[in-house]
C-alpha cells in the first residue's frame, strides 16, 4: 500500500477534524532529498502495516502552498522529511529526518489511543 496524497488545504482541514476521532499522520516529503526517500520507505511500510490510521503525504516542493499551510496551522516549523501525528487538532508527536521510522510512528499513534 502506498501513501495517499493530501490533495489540498480543504482536505487538510478535514483531517484536522478527523483527528478528534482518531490519530492522523501527516508525512511531508521532498522528492529531491535522499533522506526523504528513506523516510518515505518507512512511512509506506507504516501505512501498509496500519491501514486503520489516517495517513496522508504532502509533497513539499510540488505542493508548497499546502506544505506552508500545514506549518502555519500546526505551529510546527517546516522541515522535510517530517512527520506530524495529530490528535484533537493538535500535534502530539513530530519527527524529522532519520527520526522517522515505522516503529516510532506506530508508538506515537498507539500512545494517542490511551
Amino acid at each position: 500500500m502506498s501513501l495517499e496524497p493530501c490533495a489540498n488545504g480543504e482536505e487538510f482541514l478535514g483531517l484536522l477534524a478527523d483527528s478528534h476521532r482518531q490519530p492522523v499522520v501527516i508525512f511531508k516529503h521532498s522528492t529531491r532529498c535522499p533522506i526523504s526517500a528513506v523516510a518515505e520507505r518507512e512511512m509506506s511500510r507504516f501505512a501498509a502495516e496500519h491501514p486503520d490510521v489516517l495517513c496522508r503525504q504532502v509533497l513539499v516542493v510540488e505542493q508548497r502552498p499546502l506544505s506552508l499551510r500545514v506549518a502555519e496551522v500546526t505551529g510546527v516549523p517546516h522541515q522535510s522529511p517530517q512527520v506530524l501525528v495529530l490528535r484533537d487538532e493538535s500535534v502530539v508527536w513530530k519527527a524529522s529526518h532519520y527520526g522517522i521510522t515505522c516503529a516510532e510512528v506506530a508508538l506515537a499513534c498507539a500512545a494517542t489511543k490511551g
